[in-house]
């Protein structure tokens, strides 16, 4: 999977992962959307600070139709460990899955964003991590294999 790194998330995609995993504050978490980026380039997706500037540029969330959020808290977290050998910081989570079953509701990438309050609005999430994830429903389940999600080095 290719992914690109917002800049508002470059430096800060450890540390935010680690707070959500130590619970500080405890109601902050991750966010994985599936959207259609559709004529949105990366140029664009990279410069947007919050979800909503996404949505705002033409991105469309997918939330319907076997599509959803995935919220991920510190139990669906591994314990960050600096990889000594390779002088970085690998950030993983679990692969996600999901049951689509519109073959129009496309989905081109998934967007992981990071939020420090319950219920947040697409203003309150960051995005840290943009992933390639082109899927054509079929209503099968699809399942995001994320390995290396994000490398800060």
């Amino acid at each position: 999977m290719s992914s690109l790194v917002p800049n508002i998330a470059k430096g800060r995609f450890a540390e935010l992962y680690n707070r959500v995993d130590t619970g500080d504050p405890a109601a902050a978490r991750l966010y994985v959307i599936p959207i259609q980026a559709g004529a949105v380039t990366d140029a664009t997706l990279v410069d947007a600070d919050d979800f909503a500037a996404m949505v705002t540029a033409g991105v469309t969330e997918r939330t319907a139709n076997g599509w959803n959020r995935k919220t991920l808290t510190s139990a669906d977290l591994a314990l960050l460990a600096p990889d000594d050998t390779n002088d970085r910081m690998p950030i993983d989570i679990a692969d996600q899955s999901w049951t689509p079953t519109n073959a129009a509701d496309t989905v081109s990438d998934l967007v992981v964003c990071y939020a420090s309050v319950a219920s947040p609005t697409n203003a309150q999430l960051v995005p840290l991590v943009v992933v390639d994830y082109v899927v054509t429903p079929s209503g099968a389940t699809e399942v995001a294999n994320i390995n290396d999600l994000a490398r800060a080095s």
